[in-house]
């Protein structure tokens, strides 16, 4: 009785779960469709990002514009909006009141307009007198020229909760976008570029890997009325390895190249990585593997990257850069470790670095506390904290690119590009030479620190422009990095000198976009959505990983329900159970990635995807 008892208070909590997540993505769908005109089209300015915020019933600030547009984003799509509204809650009345309360020392329930004017163009957020006015001409003033500022709570509340209904009643007007979930990514890929579909019939052609077995699964909450396909896996626990690598004692004679690089997690989720370009002097056997970079500063620590899973995409580069041919990627696997191998011609290749973003992801939960970086020894004079040196120094692994124990200028870069998003010149190169250890024209790990020293003296020892740096490369307060995951690439090649050199350090973008799509729609099984002879469900796993893709064959735009109740031991890069995605007509775009929860137990991936 009591098992039954727990059971069902279990159920009702997941219906209440569900009911609320559905009711939190149709509000945002509602605020981010009074801005834009499909859930498809992204958030191109602060200005817009600003404009959607308010629509959803937020007031954000600058300071909170700035924190998830950086001066490296160019746009956001509709999944980042949701995660900024999942962390940005909108103010309490109770908290309303507190920072008035903080202002109105007497208690006494009211603030002066004279006084209310100085903090609104002083502090924060500066206001303009012309503003301000606008704000008080509409505020609750008494005749004594005072702010009821419990009315004012109740006023602002009120007018909130007026916008959103507004937003919320216009999206009803229009059945087409009357739906409870939608997400997106950033990249949707046109059609043109693949294998053609399977027909109508449901495929079961691929040999699946071993340990998998697959069969129809429908969760009850699954829109059964409307056209659907179901999939599911199960995979045993450790079921890692699926072909073994060659090993390293079979190709001593083979011509040895590497490098280092890194994924960084941006505020808005979204994942950089350094780019690569390899090349051939002639045809040769091959052997390409990468896995993240154990740093030996780092042993004995925790090292949250280990378990981040990663991947190559190997292009091939045609005349133009904007149309690179998918030659393979890196399906084999051993532990951490995932490769390629084959023969390739002579020219030149471009690497993809790929993480799906199961486990590189924002930390739910902040963790307190704050390391010290720098203290003054007994003469007043500045130093570094043995934690701080520590973690510069697992930095500076992390961006010698090459492993020579050396930073050249180009390896220096990457590093400024990404902290402070500017380079450093040959002038200023040649002034750091001046300043700090340099051996062979490249900065040694002692002039690393020693530079960073030097920032910190430049701000009289306050670690602001130090932490600037930390944050940006994936540490947290702590110094732990948890928002970075360093890897490195071997590349054997039995014929020729193979030479790889990093080229940039940015988003996947729509290359990478098509070679995932591609690699799943050529490796994996494919289902038609039940109903509907045009859209179809590409299912690949590789590895440790499963990954889904949504084909639109139609001339339409389609909402794809997925709905992943019935999976067991999961976790998927979108952080939901059940979502939707918009698919452009004539494209394709990933669905999901999902991975084990606990890889030493079975876990279970059953999937419905549902045409809304």
């Amino acid at each position: 009785g009591n098992q039954k008892a727990t059971h069902s208070e279990n159920s009702q909590g997941k219906k209440s779960q569900h009911a609320e997540e559905a009711i939190f993505y149709m509000n945002c769908r509602a605020a981010y469709l009074t801005v834009l005109k499909s859930s498809l089209e992204n958030i191109k300015s602060k200005e817009q990002l600003s404009l959607v915020l308010q629509q959803a019933g937020r007031n954000p600030s600058q300071k909170t514009i700035n924190r998830y547009w950086t001066s490296q984003t160019s746009s956001l799509n509709f999944d980042d909006f949701c995660a900024i509204l999942k962390k940005e809650k909108p103010a309490t009345k109770n908290e309303l009141l507190e920072a008035f309360g903080k202002i109105d020392t007497d208690k006494a329930g009211y603030i002066a307009h004279d006084e209310l004017c100085k903090i609104l163009t002083t502090r924060g957020d500066k206001m303009t007198w012309e503003e301000v006015t606008s704000i008080t001409k509409q505020a609750d003033f008494n005749c004594n020229g005072k702010l009821d500022y419990n009315k004012f709570c109740e006023l602002y509340l009120s007018t909130r909760e007026q916008c959103c209904r507004a937003a919320r009643a216009r999206l009803e007007m229009h059945p087409r976008l009357r739906q409870q979930h939608l997400g997106n990514q950033p990249e949707t890929v046109p059609q043109g570029i693949t294998k053609p579909s399977p027909g109508l019939s449901r495929k079961t052609d691929h040999k699946l890997p071993k340990g998998d077995s697959r069969a129809p699964s429908r969760p009850s909450s699954a829109q059964s009325s409307k056209a659907s396909s179901s999939t599911t896996v199960t995979v045993g626990a450790s079921s890692r390895s699926t072909e073994l690598i060659i090993e390293p004692d079979t190709m001593k004679e083979w011509q040895r190249a590497q490098s280092r690089g890194c994924f960084y997690l941006e505020e808005n989720g979204e994942i950089i990585s350094h780019k690569y370009r390899l090349h051939l002097a002639q045809r040769s056997a091959l052997s390409i593997t990468i896995k993240p970079f154990s740093i030996p500063q780092a042993q004995g620590k925790s090292c949250h990257w280990l378990s981040v899973d990663t991947a190559l995409f190997i292009l091939k580069e045609n005349e133009t850069q904007e149309n690179l041919q998918l030659v393979s990627f890196t399906e084999l696997q051993n532990k951490e470790v995932f490769g390629w191998r084959g023969e390739l011609g002579s020219g030149v290749y471009w690497l993809l670095p790929f993480t799906t973003g199961c486990r590189l992801r924002k930390a739910k939960t902040q963790i307190p506390g704050e390391a010290k970086l720098v203290w003054r020894d007994e003469d007043g004079e500045l130093a570094l904290t043995k934690e701080f040196r520590a973690a510069l120094l697992e930095i500076f692994e992390t961006i010698d690119l090459d492993g020579n124990g050396l930073l050249s200028l180009e390896e220096y870069n990457f590093f400024e590009l990404r902290t402070s998003g500017e380079k450093c010149d040959q002038e200023a190169w040649a002034v750091c030479k001046e300043n700090f250890e340099m051996k062979k024209n490249e900065l040694t790990r002692q002039g690393f620190l020693d530079l960073n020293l030097m920032e910190a003296n430049d701000q009289d020892g306050d670690p602001w422009d130090l932490w600037v740096t930390l944050l940006s490369l994936g540490y947290n307060r702590t110094l732990e990095m948890t928002e970075a995951c360093p890897f490195v690439i071997d590349i054997c090649a039995e014929r020729c000198k193979p030479r790889i050199k990093a080229i940039s350090l940015e988003g996947g973008g729509s290359q990478l976009s098509r070679a995932l799509c591609s690699s799943v729609v050529n490796k994996g099984e494919a289902q038609v959505l039940d109903g509907s002879g045009n859209i179809f469900i590409h299912t690949c796993r590789s590895g440790s990983r499963i990954t889904s893709v949504i084909e639109n064959k139609s001339e339409n735009k389609v909402i794809i329900h997925v709905n992943n109740e019935q999976s067991k031991n999961c976790l998927n890069n979108r952080g939901l159970t059940v979502f939707a995605v918009e698919v452009a007509p004539k494209s394709m775009m990933v669905s999901q990635h999902v991975m084990a929860l606990n890889e030493q137990e079975e876990w279970i991936y059953s999937c419905v995807h549902s045409l809304v």
